[in-house]
């Protein structure tokens, strides 16, 4: 089975071909950073904008380099939610329209699942049942996981994802959007211990973050800080230090509560080199594996969205004739394939 897969659900657009019996054919990605970069974050309206021009020359450069034709096509995914709407709504109503015209089973996907499931599209994949820390622009996530569709969220953030924390941390240091890289690239010139920022939540049990009061105490150290090059730098490394060190004190403690032997890390956060570091130290603690993605499959892109398509697609799941999108959709909503079919 050949699976088209389809991600549009915020500033980046990607396209994919995943075969059940080859694996990844090909994945184009188009991404709007130069387009909203001069207002400092997404615009929602312009990034759909992008998307309508984007789709459809992807989805022709994937055929071209697989060099196949929408006929070899046997099942379309795209991204469902969690995003915005209507970005969300470009990738849903191209995808049904190419499914009516081929006759093909279309599927609404999870972001996150697709996320959650980018490591398996590499040759050491994790093996179930394993723990995810999934991090990403607009959600941080503890989620133990048995099986597709079978997933315990254990921890998740109850304000600002780590993405976010990023990115405005990255904006108040005067660093151009996307303010992640950036911050990470001028964390690794900062002078360690010079300031150092709590680390929210981990004196408290349980899994749940928050990085609102993180952010705070950045937010009164640039204000009487000086504005000098190595002070910048160094309060990008204090930020990064608390919320590399919050993640591996979580991770810990879910380690040893799920007593699981793999640990994912996925989305845009998890490629984060300080922080990769970091969680393998804590996994080797508990002698567990880690899994990434490789960096292109960390961000937003049309092959984790064609690989989670195809699970589930495979099993025998399609969309109904309803078109709709869900910018809110708790991964815990989700269920296995087989048990989605017995509902049905």
């Amino acid at each position: 089975m050949i699976v088209l897969g389809i991600e549009t659900s915020c500033d980046e657009t990607g396209i994919a071909l995943y075969s059940g019996t080859e694996g990844l054919l090909a994945h184009r990605l188009h991404s709007q950073v130069d387009t909203h970069a001069r207002y400092g974050g997404v615009v929602p309206e312009l990034a759909s904008r992008d998307h309508i021009r984007r789709v459809l020359p992807l989805i022709d450069e994937c055929l071209a380099d697989a060099n196949l034709s929408r006929t070899h096509i046997d099942g379309i995914a795209y991204t469902r939610g969690p995003g915005l709407a209507g970005a969300l709504l470009v990738g849903t109503s191209i995808a049904r329209s190419l499914g009516w015209a081929l006759d093909r089973p279309v599927l609404g996907v999870h972001h996150m699942e697709a996320h959650l499931l980018a490591p398996m599209l590499e040759v050491d994949q994790p093996r179930y049942p394993f723990l995810a820390l999934l991090v990403s622009g607009g959600h941080t996530l503890l989620v133990q996981v048995a099986g597709i569709g079978r997933y315990r969220v254990l921890g998740e953030s109850l304000d600002d994802a780590a993405g976010e924390a990023f990115d405005k941390t990255a904006k108040l240091l005067g660093l151009p959007y996307p303010g992640g890289p950036q911050l990470e690239a001028l964390a690794s010139q900062g002078e360690p211990g010079r300031f150092v920022f709590p680390r929210p939540m981990t004196d408290r049990p349980g899994f749940d973050f928050s990085f609102s009061g993180l952010k705070t105490a950045v937010v009164n150290t640039v204000r009487t800080a000086t504005n000098d090059a190595a002070t910048q730098a160094a309060i990008a490394r204090a930020f990064q230090d608390a919320v590399v060190e919050t993640f591996a004190i979580k991770t810990r403690r879910a380690l040893a509560h799920t007593g699981a032997g793999h640990l994912v890390v996925a989305g845009g956060v998890g490629a984060n080199q300080a922080l990769r570091q970091r969680l393998r130290e804590v996994a080797s603690e508990h002698r567990a594996q880690v899994a990434y993605p490789r960096l292109a499959f960390c961000t937003d892109n049309g092959a984790m969205i064609a690989y989670a398509g195809y699970c589930r697609l495979v099993a025998g799941e399609q969309d109904s004739g309803r078109v709709d999108v869900r910018p809110r959709w708790p991964l815990d909503d989700l269920q296995a394939p087989g048990e989605c079919l017995a509902a049905q």
